[in-house]
């Protein structure tokens, strides 16, 4: 005789198979046979019970960025599944697997106006790359298996609703989930293209390297490649700490996430060796008639964000470990030194900045203090705006370390569901979170999620009363300053009524007092530090080079920025005769 399982719990058990060790959710009367089959299996999986979906579908997203696993999220039927969408799209948008169990209403209810019940499945159907409504119980282990595989060979959302009373059915205990034969494998690459790159890398007369997220887990072969071929290396913003900020011939970021170096370098490379990155900006930060070799697993990426001269479907360590194989090392360049000594330059100015003790705060003292407790395997889970910017900058990051961010959704209110999702994916972390003080207000309550499960997270709110990164918008397009300044909140005392260690910070002695706590705290902290309502400098659009700007407007912009340190790439270049 076969044995029976229920069907809710056997969809548990395909959960498992496939790895899931937590899932976030809020329960609702749609869901409670899938809470029931939590319950039984609570050894092995663990529910997270958020306070908004939003921020459980956030986390799951974050939790595919910073593992590689899927992510698992649920929404009971109506308001719990619409609750969900920010969370997925930006899964959809950054590329990374997420899970969502929608609730519906027992299917005796359903096509009959019943409470709460709703057709799901469109609503569903642009974010997602698999969207099915279960219609037996039966089905049910077996649409949850299908919808795992899908969402890891699609990098996508995968939606299935379960209609309530299905997950309370028996059925027989025979299915086996495919979750131990399923394997990813990615095309190498050809001898011919490879020695091509080489060739044209060293025809070149401004050559740059730039990786984006599918140099993850290449830092060395990166580094080794670029030292050998003296290449700069740039990257796409969500790539920061793939190659360690010590690294003198890492520029970080171009575009308005970005730093100096890069943008300057990127505008005057004649090739650009693009690897793993779907870069949004290349129109505006490439020069047209630059040399593109683009290195990616997906043909569909090809020539999507500039002309190609070399594409090479292949994976981007296994190129770089043949370009080394086949390459061999080539003697100091102009170039090379040129943007050496503007990085240098950079971080210079960086840190003089740092030292600043005056109030408001300036945003890079605070990363000081930040940078001071960091352990060498820390996360940061880092919020949408200028905070953004900031971290990207001002972050002293390495290999071992998590950066991640919303990069193409750039949904505001990231910061903190990434770091639930990072604390609970690696306990023995230490966890940031940076958030700008909009962001925080969007999911601020989760700080109670935070306290209920005594993750010992320190969220780092930069508090400057205004939407900073849409405000610098409305100056660059000539607006005037509307919708942009927002009240000020006490973040501290938000914190300490949700259970949490408040502080709140407004000068630099306060700044350290408040970070050497956190440094050793076994419990989460929240550090409210009031900054200066200063855009960050405008690297995209600097006013300093005396060839392109008159005095007055050169003397205007320092005066604003504090940026008459820095000197303009072109002077550089032309110290080197580059």
């Amino acid at each position: 005789m076969v044995e029976t399982i229920k069907s809710g719990i056997a969809m548990v058990k395909v959960l498992e198979d496939w790895g899931v060790d937590h899932i976030y959710g809020i329960p609702g009367g749609s869901f409670n046979s899938t809470m029931d089959a939590l319950f039984a299996q609570r050894d092995k999986i663990k529910f997270i019970q958020v306070r908004h979906e939003e921020v459980g579908a956030i986390a799951a997203s974050a939790d595919a960025k910073v593992t590689g696993k899927i992510g698992v999220a649920f929404g009971s039927a109506g308001p719990g599944a619409t609750h969900l969408f920010n969370g997925l799209y930006d899964a959809k948008m950054d590329h990374v697997p997420v899970l969502a169990l929608v609730g519906q209403v027992a299917t005796n209810t359903m096509n009959t106006d019943y409470f709460q019940e709703m057709n799901e499945n469109p609503m569903f159907a642009d974010v997602s790359v698999y969207n099915r409504t279960v219609m037996t119980a039966e089905q049910l282990p077996k649409v949850i298996d299908q919808a795992i595989r899908r969402a890891y060979q699609a990098k996508g959302v995968a939606i299935v609703t379960i209609p309530v009373d299905l997950g309370w059915q028996d059925i027989p205990d025979t299915f086996e989930s495919t979750a131990a034969d399923y394997r990813i494998s990615y095309p190498q690459p050809a001898d011919h293209d490879v020695d091509e790159t080489l060739r044209l890398i060293k025809a070149a007369k401004h050559p740059i390297l730039y990786i984006g997220l599918g140099a993850t887990g290449a830092s060395e072969e990166v580094q080794k490649f670029a030292e050998m071929y003296k290449l700069p290396i740039a990257s796409s913003a969500l790539a920061k700490g793939i190659v360690p900020d010590s690294n003198p011939a890492y520029l970080a970021s171009a575009g308005r996430v970005a730093t100096k170096p890069a943008v300057e370098a990127l505008g005057d490379a004649d090739l650009i060796l693009f690897m793993g990155s779907d870069y949004p900006f290349g129109d505006y930060f490439f020069k047209p008639d630059a040399t593109f070799i683009q290195v990616d697993i997906n043909s569909a990426e090809f020539g999507k964000r500039h002309h190609v001269d070399l594409p090479i479907l292949a994976d981007v360590k296994a190129t770089l470990e043949k370009l080394i194989e086949r390459g061999e090392e080539q003697p100091m360049t102009k170039w090379y030194q040129a943007n050496l000594a503007n990085n240098k330059n950079w971080h210079d100015w960086i840190n003089q900045m740092a030292q600043s003790t005056k109030t408001p705060l300036r945003v890079e003292p605070v990363y000081k203090e930040i940078n001071r407790i960091a352990k060498k395997d820390a996360a940061f889970m880092i919020d949408v705006g200028n905070v953004t910017i900031d971290s990207l900058r001002l972050l002293d990051m390495n290999p071992k370390q998590i950066f991640k961010t919303s990069g193409w959704f750039a949904t505001m209110g990231f910061g903190l569901p990434a770091g639930l999702a990072a604390q609970l994916s690696y306990p023995n972390r230490q966890v940031f979170t940076i958030s700008g003080d909009g962001g925080m207000a969007m999911v601020a309550q989760d700080l109670i999620t935070m306290a209920k499960y005594h993750l010992p997270i320190i969220n780092v709110v930069l508090s400057n009363d205004s939407f900073g990164f849409i405000k610098a918008e409305q100056d660059d397009t000539h607006q005037s300053h509307y919708g942009v300044d927002i009240a000020p909140v006490d973040f501290a005392k938000v914190a300490e009524g949700f259970g949490v260690k408040g502080f709140k910070v407004t000068n630099h002695d306060e700044l350290v007092a408040a970070f050497d706590y956190a440094k050793t705290a076994t419990e989460p902290v929240l550090i409210d530090v009031k900054i200066a309502d200063e855009r960050p400098l405008p690297v995209e659009q600097l006013r300093i080079d005396p060839e392109k700007f008159s005095t007055e407007e050169i003397a205007e912009f320092n005066q604003i920025y504090d940026s008459s340190d820095l000197i303009p790439f072109s002077q550089i270049l032309k110290q080197y005769q580059a």
